[in-house]
């Protein structure tokens, strides 16, 4: 079975919502988690959002594509489209082996 191209992969990208359990595009999961969040602030000042969904999101998705390449650098590196030296230093950055 051939994996999607482009935007087709893209709009397959499925994740599953904590929020009521229904499959959902990745980005309507983010979309939906940060409403919540400012919800949960109740009138308090939000800060560093960007930060704080990428220190959650992009190590979710270094460990996934890890484990599918199965621990090769190399391969992981092509699949995520980053040279394997930034992925060594993400995978530093947040202490994944």
């Amino acid at each position: 079975m051939s994996r999607p191209a482009g935007n087709e992969r893209k709009a397959a990208v499925r994740s599953a919502s904590p929020l009521d359990g229904a499959q959902k595009p990745l980005g309507e999961c983010v979309h939906l988690a940060l409403d919540a969040y400012f919800q949960d602030l109740d009138g308090h000042a939000a800060g560093d959002v960007y930060r704080m969904v990428m220190g959650e999101v992009e190590p979710a998705m270094l460990r996934t594509v890890m484990d599918y390449a199965g621990g090769n650098q190399t391969r992981a590196s092509e699949i995520l489209g980053i040279t394997r030296s930034t992925l060594r230093k993400k995978l530093k950055q947040y202490g994944i082996d």
